[in-house]
């Protein structure tokens, strides 16, 4: 059995996928994940915290590969900074002789080469998404929703077609959008939400976010809720309804149950809109013919199998909206980069690798 791990730490989950080949096919894949916020933990813990996740999975590697974001957090002062780090951290609980880094161009590079091109593999990780779902669909789109982040991964002729390769470029273009299923504060998504017929003016404060929001409205559970809360208290309905209150300074005295309910269902809807601009953009920038939007297959991801991103793609008019889960019939959509760094290592080592699914278009 050869086991491949793929790594790709953030800076507040850290993921993991080992893919398990014997004879040439997938026999399996394991997952786990470690919550941790860098800029509260510190970054001094990040071995720490990487060796917990190893023992968890508890396998011989006989690949490692290697992906971040991390390098973002204001835990370090440059990105150079901080990919130094993880991988100064990385070779401290890994002891084979070489792992591999992905770049943004799609590259796996030797650990000991890869610090020389720290902005090549700052936040790469899209592109092993996107790489997976281009072995499983010629045109498609990927939109993978997690915690804190959408990222929308164009897949054209086989390729991925992305047009920024780096956070800022994706910022600019569209790709990425700093919203997310659970650690979003609610005044990012909207100014104002409709209470008694009065418009009100939301707080700028992190009263809220948007786990509070899905919480409230049934769509996640208190297992799924693996954020710490903005106010520091727990995770029962009651106590998510009174944080949503105070966006707009009231509180579960001054509002009625439903009312809440209502304002949890005005920020989701808000939310949802901000994804399908986003969508729409990067449909329209790579397909001309919008009864393409019909047969595309939309791959969906992140927290929950994607749950937010499949009610944004319908919402949007894709009627082939797919979860990377149900098609690969493999639970990889929570730690998509991480399984698609993986499989990427498999058929570049494996010979004759063979994939799992044959391509839909």
């Amino acid at each position: 059995m050869v086991n491949i791990l793929g790594l790709d730490i953030g800076g507040a989950n850290i993921k993991a996928a080992v893919l398990k080949v014997k004879d040439n096919h997938v026999k399996g894949l394991k997952t786990a994940t470690e919550y941790f916020p860098i800029w509260k933990t510190g970054k001094k813990k990040l071995p720490i915290i990487l060796k917990k996740l190893l023992l968890k999975l508890g396998e011989n590697f006989s690949f490692v590969g290697v992906t971040m974001t991390a390098e973002l957090s204001d835990v370090y002062f440059t990105k150079v900074e901080g990919v130094k780090h993880v991988l100064k951290s990385v070779k401290k609980v890994i002891s084979l002789p070489v792992v591999f880094v992905l770049s943004v161009d799609g590259e796996l590079i030797p650990i000991g080469e890869a610090e020389k091109y720290p902005y090549k593999i700052a936040s790469a990780n899209w592109y092993a998404s996107g790489w997976l779902a281009s072995k499983i669909a010629k045109d498609c789109i990927v939109i993978d929703i997690g915690s804190t982040t959408t990222t929308i991964i164009p897949v054209k002729n086989g390729k991925v077609n992305v047009e920024g390769k780096n956070d800022l470029e994706k910022l600019a273009c569209g790709e990425l959008i700093y919203t997310g299923a659970l650690r979003t504060n609610i005044a990012t998504i909207t100014q104002t939400l409709n209470v008694r017929g009065l418009n009100v003016k939301v707080s700028s404060e992190y009263f809220a976010s948007t786990a509070d929001v899905y919480l409230v409205l049934n769509e996640i559970s208190r297992q799924d809720y693996t954020t710490d809360t903005s106010d520091g208290r727990g995770k029962t309905r009651r106590e998510a309804l009174a944080r949503i209150a105070r966006v707009i300074c009231a509180d579960i005295n001054m509002l009625k149950e439903d009312e809440i309910v209502s304002l949890a269902a005005q920020i989701a809807d808000k939310q949802i809109s901000i994804i399908i601009e986003a969508l729409d953009n990067v449909f329209k920038k790579n397909w001309k013919n919008e009864e393409y939007r019909l047969i595309l297959p939309i791959f969906t991801a992140g927290v929950k199998s994607g749950f937010l991103a499949k009610k944004a793609a319908i919402k949007a008019g894709f009627q082939n909206v797919l979860c990377f889960d149900k098609i690969l019939d493999l639970n990889v959509s929570r730690v998509l980069p991480s399984a698609g760094l993986a499989f990427m290592i498999a058929e570049k080592f494996i010979e004759d690798f063979r994939f799992p699914v044959q391509k839909l278009n």
